[in-house]
């Protein structure tokens, strides 16, 4: 998914990001309560209409800003005090608040308020915000009025593999129509990423979403998968291709860099974006003169590979052939020399 934190996927209009293959995209409950304001949306006939956006919408709790806004945050069984990142002013969101707001946003997919702790962190800490994840879980339930809207609930546990077994364990007998693995990619190693998702996925229903939130690079993407994992959301296609870094199948490419400079060639051959309508030389440029298109070129490229390997993924999963479509692809990025004349 796309993430379109204020409601709009940064630089990339509807019709855009519709080309890149795109059919969900996510926005932000916590954001767009304050700015325009949830009541605002939904006077504007919700996010569907407030967007353009024809496809699903997720709508997260706003649990992630209890990590990434921490130093404004104060934390209590009842919910959560921030002081507002735009002028200060005081900002209370419980579960029951989450789920009005994200019920005024109309989104299709709405998720449970969590209380999300970086890692590595001490285990008490770990433990304590687990299961105040899981009863405002089960508040959250209880809040939900709408039978339009798909609630997910989120498993915590940082990297304690117990713990994630037994969050799971009591979100599954709640009965949610989805499930998502939260607080990871959130400063852990890969490696204990992939050993917390092979312990906790196990846990959750096969014949409901399994969501990994929050991740994130393209490895990442295919090991999860290969681990279980259905859907994904991350910035990192939009906020690497602000900065100039492009993603293929080659690896990353710094559009920055000098070498660049003569280089006739597209980000690459057989991409249909509008960004590999033109040459490396050409996007570099646009950096180099701080032209606007430029990161809304290589915005659109990054979000199209994005999905063009999600899709050759399900691909090569109906056909039975996952493990060598990862192993080749990780081969390719970890080796981009290897794949030269192919």
């Amino acid at each position: 998914m796309p993430v379109g934190t204020l409601g709009a996927v940064k630089g990339v209009d509807v019709g855009r990001l519709k080309e890149t293959g795109a059919e969900m995209v996510l926005a932000n409950t916590y954001h767009l309560a304050l700015r325009p304001g949830d009541e605002t949306v939904a006077a504007l006939g919700g996010l569907h209409s407030f967007m353009g956006w024809p496809g699903p919408i997720l709508t997260d709790s706003g649990g992630f800003q209890v990590f990434s806004l921490a130093d404004r945050a104060e934390v209590s069984e009842q919910g959560v005090r921030f002081r507002s990142h735009i002028d200060g002013a005081e900002v209370e969101l419980t579960p029951e608040r989450s789920i009005a707001i994200q019920e005024n946003l109309r989104s299709d997919l709405a998720m449970v308020f969590d209380h999300v702790v970086e890692l590595p962190n001490a285990p008490d800490a770990v433990a304590e915000a687990t299961w105040r994840s899981v009863r405002w879980a089960e508040r959250c339930r209880r809040a939900a009025t709408r039978d339009d809207q798909m609630l997910l609930a989120i498993v915590q546990g940082g990297l304690d593999v117990p713990l994630r077994r037994q969050c799971a364990k009591e979100l599954v007998a709640m009965d949610f129509a989805g499930y998502a693995v939260g607080g990871l990619s959130v400063g852990e190693p890969p490696a204990e990423m992939y050993r917390v998702l092979e312990a906790t996925v196990p846990e959750l229903p096969a014949d409901r979403p399994r969501y990994l939130m929050g991740v994130g690079r393209p490895q990442d993407l295919l090991e999860a998968i290969g681990r279980g994992i259905d859907l994904f959301d991350c910035v990192m296609p939009t906020r690497n291709g602000r900065n100039a870094l492009a993603f293929t199948d080659q690896g990353p490419i710094r559009l920055r860099n000098a070498i660049h400079r003569h280089d006739r060639r597209p980000l690459e051959e057989n991409c249909p974006c509008p960004a590999c309508q033109h040459s490396r030389g050409y996007l570099r440029h646009l950096f180099q003169v701080r032209e606007m298109l430029g990161p809304v070129l290589t915005s659109i490229h990054n979000l199209t590979y994005y999905q063009r390997l999600l899709a050759e993924a399900r691909e090569a999963i109906v056909q039975d052939r996952f493990s060598a479509f990862r192993t080749e692809k990780l081969r390719r990025w970890r080796d981009p020399d290897s794949s030269a004349g192919e």
